[in-house]
């Protein structure tokens, strides 16, 4: 039973359950705020009969919820008819107050029409005034930006780049921005790069021809800038001078002569006046347009392209700077071929500093002085080669103004040039050749020219010209009366006067080398003791040794020489005055012209002595003896006799040489005549000799001690001269005596009759005579009465070959 009811309990507790379950599903349902498909899936998934269960569940709510609509309807039913029944009372009012609405309306509508037509054009006004603002608004942030980009157009049109750049900037930094969302512009964002390189393309082209234009130019700015320094330095010097109220005469004189030879030479031809009446002075601004190197260098900086631009513009003006220092093969030929090498140099680096000091950056110090130094090394190496190609001093002159120009012109741009000066002294060594080869020919040309005679002087006039060429001093000749003659010839004043024209020459070389008076006159002193030690010594070597030059030309040579010798002083003194330096002072180089003539006419001497000695030569080649013959002709031979003629006249025109050179040269004629008829007894190829030629021969010595007895040349004492002969007169009288005993028995005594006589001399010419006798049989006669005699002459022959074989083992 209690199972039972235990049972019904549980049955009844699912039910109540399942109840609740389905409830709760209509809850749901009617809640409408969960989805369905769940809940009715939960009703579905249940028991088999749940669906039917549930539909009676739904069925009893729905049959409550009706009675709860009944239930409130019966509840509003009389309000409800209460409300319908005034309604239909109002409902008549409602037509009569429909009918006045509508006719109000219908009058408000007729009334309203016109309003609503003004308004609506007063709606339409403020639309479009609205839009007009705002297109106003829109135009002033537009129309800046269009206004700058046709500012920019504009300025690109006129070449006003750097401008342009400007307003790019401005463009897109200020401009730009506020318009941003407009599509003109984006074009226009995208033209700005395009333009900037238009501009940096357009610049470049610019550089590129100003460039061009400045290696065309750069001979003209060179040679104007040089013009000016040369005329700032001729008014500094001008001025000098002018404050210098006690400026020596003589270096005035000199000086102006040197100035004027200089403005001939230097000033005409090298800075010739483009226009004579032009004023204003030029500069390199004037002749060149900058404006591009400005422009461009601007336009790269504004760009950021700064170190690019400096990189380029460097690169190429140093290659431009390398074609400007290659010179043209043919420059030494011509100074104006020097003169256009300097003018473009000089132009070249005037641009330079010119860029240096008008821009930021561009070029350095630092640059120029590198760009300055690799020129200066490059313009040293080339002078030095073409200079020595320069044979003309007057072109190696012009050449020298146009280094001192030159240099003076870009030290005045700040550019070091102390190298360039040390090359001119390079150059004054070179010139100073070219001069003495010069000057070489000139004294050639003068002694060529010359007579070698004294010069005649007719009256006083003409001597005074003379002296006024030459300082000739002599008071005895000065007491002669006209016509006379001067003791030197035509040549001495020529000479005297060239010296002083190469002292000139010399002296325009060291004008402007910024070196001291001191230094000036050392130079010049050098230079002089050149021409006369080696370029005039050399001339008159050379004239000594011509074959032409005879014994009367070589006595005038040295009558000129030692008058030239005598001049050197004034020479000196002509150099003192010139630069202004006394002699006295302790530095001051001598001039050597004294060993210079010494030695010219020692060299004259020794040719005089020469030439009479080939003379002699000459006249004993055409000796023509007969050594066979068996007596002499009683009288000298003619060769002989004509030979001492010559000589005594010869020895007449030396009276105007220093005695001591007469008196050699007689003596070493003497000798030499002695030495020569010795040779001519001693003579390999002759094999015989007779005792009548000896006897003839003896009679021709006879004859040359008589011309020396008769002193041809005053001045020797006792018979000096004749001993010059006294080796040949004690072997004739050897053999002319026949004295063998007295000379085998004094041999090697001091006190012997015929001391100078050779055994080996004595020898040859006994065993010549010998063979004589043996061929021609001449003692044969005498064989029985002079056989002693014979046997005598094998004695000594004998006894002199013992001499001579000691001799030998003695020595």
């Amino acid at each position: 039973m209690a199972r039972k009811s235990k049972s019904k309990l549980s049955e009844l507790y699912v039910e109540e359950n399942k109840d609740q379950i389905y409830e709760n599903a209509l809850a749901e349902i009617q809640s409408f705020e969960l989805p369905l498909g769940t809940t009715l899936r939960s009703v579905y998934d249940d028991q088999p009969n749940a669906h039917q269960r549930f539909m009676e569940k739904l069925d009893a709510c729905i049959r409550n919820h009706d009675r709860e609509i009944e239930k409130m309807c019966n509840f509003h039913h009389q309000g409800f008819v209460d409300a319908i029944t005034e309604l239909l009372k109002v409902r008549a009012d409602a037509e009569k107050l429909k009918v006045q609405v509508t006719d109000t309306n219908r009058r408000l509508q007729d009334a309203g029409k016109e309003v609503i037509a003004q308004t609506e054009e007063i709606i339409r006004c403020r639309v479009q005034q609205r839009n007009i603002t705002t297109v106003v608004e829109k135009l002033q942030l537009c129309l800046p930006v269009l206004e700058m980009y046709s500012k920019l157009k504009e300025q690109m049109n006129v070449k006003r780049y750097y401008s342009a750049l400007k307003t790019m900037e401005q463009l897109e930094n200020l401009y730009l921005p506020r318009v941003s969302q407009y599509r003109f512009c984006q074009i226009m964002i995208e033209n700005l790069p395009k333009l900037r390189e238009e501009i940096k393309e357009i610049s470049m082209s610019d550089l590129k021809d100003f460039l061009e234009s400045i290696r065309k130019h750069s001979d003209r700015i060179g040679e104007t800038a040089m013009k000016q320094a040369q005329q700032q330095k001729t008014f500094s010097t001008a001025l000098q001078k002018q404050n210098n109220v006690n400026y020596g005469r003589n270096m005035h004189l000199v000086r102006s002569r040197i100035l004027e030879s200089k403005n001939e030479i230097t000033l005409k031809r090298t800075f010739e006046e483009d226009d004579e009446h032009e004023e204003e002075v030029l500069t390199a601004q004037d002749l060149v347009d900058f404006s591009p190197v400005y422009r461009c260098l601007h336009i790269y900086s504004v760009l950021g392209d700064g170190e690019i631009f400096e990189n380029y513009y460097r690169k190429q003006r140093r290659k431009q700077a390398r074609l400007v220092l290659q010179p043209q093969s043919s420059m030494h030929e011509t100074v104006e071929g020097y003169r256009r090498y300097f003018s473009q140099i000089v132009g070249f680096f005037v641009v330079e500093d010119h860029i240096l000091h008008v821009t930021q950056g561009l070029v350095t110090r630092t640059y120029t002085d590198e760009l300055w130094n690799m020129a200066l090394a490059k313009i040293i190496a080339v002078l030095r080669t073409h200079s020595s190609y320069c044979s003309d001093p007057d072109l190696v002159l012009e050449l020298k103004n146009l280094i001192v120009v030159f240099a003076d012109t870009l030290q005045g741009y700040g550019f070091p040039v102390n190298r360039l000066f040390d090359l001119l002294f390079e150059i004054r060594d070179q010139y100073n050749e070219t001069l003495l080869k010069k000057w070489s020919g000139l004294f050639r040309d003068i002694f060529e020219a010359d007579n070698y005679s004294p010069i005649p002087v007719a009256n006083e006039e003409e001597y005074k010209i003379v002296i006024s060429k030459f300082p000739f001093q002599d008071p005895e000749l000065d007491k002669q009366s006209f016509p006379k003659k001067l003791p030197m010839s035509q040549s001495v004043p020529q000479i005297y006067i060239q010296v002083k024209e190469f002292i000139y020459a010399s002296l325009k070389f060291s004008e402007s080398l910024h070196r001291s008076s001191t230094e000036i006159d050392d130079m010049l002193r050098k230079s002089t003791n050149l021409l006369l030690t080696r370029t005039l010594s050399s001339c008159l070597q050379n004239l000594i040794k011509k074959p032409h030059i005879g014994l009367t030309e070589l006595v005038q040579i040295i009558i000129n020489t030692t008058h030239l010798e005598q001049a050197c002083k004034y020479l000196e003194d002509f150099i003192s005055n010139i630069t202004n330096i006394s002699q006295v002072t302790v530095h001051t180089a001598r001039l050597y012209g004294l060993s210079t003539f010494k030695d010219a006419r020692h060299a004259a001497e020794g040719e005089i002595y020469t030439k009479l000695n080939q003379k002699i030569d000459e006249f004993i080649q055409i000796a023509d003896y007969d050594w066979t013959m068996s007596e002499s002709d009683g009288r000298a031979s003619g060769y002989l006799m004509d030979l001492i003629n010559f000589l005594r006249s010869t020895f007449q025109v030396f009276t105007h040489l220093p005695g001591k050179v007469a008196q050699t040269a007689c003596m070493s004629a003497c000798q030499h005549l002695s030495m020569s008829l010795m040779q001519m007894l001693l003579d390999s190829e002759l094999k015989q000799i007779s005792m009548g030629a000896i006897q003839q021969f003896n009679l021709d010595v006879i004859q040359c001690e008589l011309f020396a007895s008769s002193e041809p040349v005053p001045g020797f004492q006792g018979d000096t001269l004749q001993l010059a002969f006294i080796d040949l007169r004690q072997l004739l009288d050897l053999f002319m005596v026949w004295d063998w005993s007295t000379y085998l028995a004094d041999y090697g005594q001091a006190t012997s009759k015929y001391l100078r006589v050779n055994p080996s001399t004595a020898l040859t010419l006994l065993e010549k005579m010998r063979d004589s006798s043996k061929k021609n049989n001449i003692f044969a006669q005498f064989r029985k009465n002079d056989r002693d005699k014979q046997k005598l002459i094998e004695t000594v022959v004998k006894q002199l070959r013992s001499l001579v074989n000691g001799m030998s083992q003695h020595t």
